[in-house]
């Protein structure tokens, strides 16, 4: 009798496959992690993961209908920005 293997469906992504999700390179998203620009992480340990949700969150602020469109949020690109004051 063979029992079934549960399927787990992952909760948090390591930068690569994170990276991925978003059509990134990881190196870009460990730009945005070191400039404040990108999706919230967690440090568990020594391992730095990021909730799906939390990814779905960030990408959906950059979310336009059209070139004219405003939007909700903004998704700023992977640098410094200028101290706000």
């Amino acid at each position: 009798m063979n029992a079934a293997v549960p399927v787990v469906t992952p909760r948090y992504l390591r930068t690569p496959d994170a990276a991925t999700h978003l059509g990134l390179s990881p190196r870009t998203l460990e730009k945005h992690r070191c400039y404040g620009t990108g999706p919230v992480y967690r440090r568990l340990g020594g391992r730095i993961v990021y909730a799906i949700d939390d990814l779905d969150a960030w990408a959906a602020r950059g979310l336009r209908r059209s070139t004219s469109d405003p939007g909700v949020g903004i998704v700023y690109p992977a640098k410094r920005r200028p101290a706000e004051g």
